[in-house]
């Protein structure tokens, strides 16, 4: 590790008012709690709104030395011991301190909003339960992670965009018509068929918060089954809702992402292409879109991770730590669909000979 690749910046930790202690974030409320007391204070917010700004902006931000090849490095406020991560808050390896970074320090672009977790372990632990109830053909072991302190509580950052389209487009309009035919047997029968006529025009739409994810850490189509976000429950990024947390950095740059906005709100315009077009079927030929009012934000989102192992083998699970959703691997077992089937056969033999008996 070079020098360049330290990233110095001050350590930050919230104190506990009664006892001393380092306070963690609780989730659900909009406070700290100490671990050792249970003393709860309160976490003023900050005197300002969360913000859309402008993508021009980003032009005179000065890019970041490459995300992954970054180090913070910590010193505990607790045991002073030296810690080396490469995210936005964590825990001491030692102590397990809570571990906040001064962003600012660190980032090219400062998260603007963060949504605190509101399901806590024990809540999202009963999420767990529910869900492992419901897998049909779950080997036994499933039902044992609810039971794991393996719990990791993780922000993971994501982008937003806003934009205004407008989009050209050509395509065709198709028209159905019927003609009486007949058939190789001498039977007429209406056949339908499609007249095309050449179609063009524009159609404008509005993108709010279209989000993509900063961090290829976790797979983009896992993370899309944990939506949708209440995202009108953010708030100001502050420090305080990340003590206790891991935070990850975003390593997807905000040129990037748009990129991959722009690809989730292609399908929604050829929608609305689709249906400027009319008709009773519509073919789009090509689509010409133009973007005003571009805006962004990075804001950070509440997950558990429990990762659990089967058959030699790591399941990961995820929740979310906002509404409670549960995704994630599941393993079938072999013995319990042996069984059913065995056990769906006996019952189909039964009816057959309740039906024979009944006719005999």
């Amino acid at each position: 590790m070079t020098d360049q690749d330290v990233v110095p910046a001050p350590d930050r930790a919230f104190h506990c008012e009664a006892c001393g202690g380092v306070s963690e974030y609780a989730p659900g409320t909009y406070a700290l709690r100490c671990p050792y007391c249970r003393h709860e204070q309160g976490i003023t917010p900050v005197p300002r709104q969360v913000t859309e700004h402008p993508f021009e902006e980003l032009a005179a931000l000065p890019l970041r030395a490459v995300a992954p090849d970054r180090v913070k490095v910590y010193t505990c406020p607790g045991c002073h011991a030296v810690t080396e991560s490469d995210t936005l808050s964590d825990k001491c390896q030692f102590c397990a301190t809570p571990l906040v970074a001064d962003a600012s320090g660190t980032e090219r672009v400062v998260p603007e909003a963060v949504l605190p977790f509101g399901v806590g372990r024990e809540q999202a632990r009963e999420a767990l339960a529910k869900w492992t109830r419901s897998r049909w053909f779950a080997p036994d072991e499933l039902k044992k992670v609810t039971e794991a302190e393996s719990f990791r509580g993780s922000y993971l950052p994501h982008w937003t965009y806003d934009a205004q389209t407008t989009t050209h487009y050509s395509g065709e309009r198709g028209e159905y018509y019927w003609v009486e035919e007949q058939d190789s047997e001498g039977q007429t029968r209406k056949v339908r068929h499609t007249r095309w006529h050449r179609a063009s025009g524009t159609v404008e739409r509005f993108f709010d918060d279209v989000l993509v994810p900063g961090s290829g850490q976790v797979p983009v189509e896992e993370l899309d089954k944990l939506t949708p976000w209440p995202l009108a429950e953010t708030v100001p990024y502050q420090e305080e809702y990340l003590a206790g947390f891991r935070t990850v950095r975003y390593d997807v740059e905000p040129e990037a992402g748009l990129e991959a906005a722009k690809a989730r709100m292609e399908p929604v315009i050829r929608a609305d292409c689709r249906r400027d077009i009319g008709g009773d079927e519509q073919r789009v030929h090509s689509m010409s879109t133009s973007y005003s009012g571009l805006t962004y934000k990075l804001v950070l989102l509440p997950v558990w991770f429990l990762t659990y192992l089967h058959a030699g083998r790591a399941w990961p699970v995820m929740v979310n730590a906002r509404t409670g959703e549960v995704i994630g691997e599941r393993p079938y077992s072999a013995t319990k669909i042996v069984l059913a089937s065995v056990a769906g056969a006996l019952l189909i033999a039964l009816v057959v000979l309740l039906v024979v008996m009944q006719r005999s």
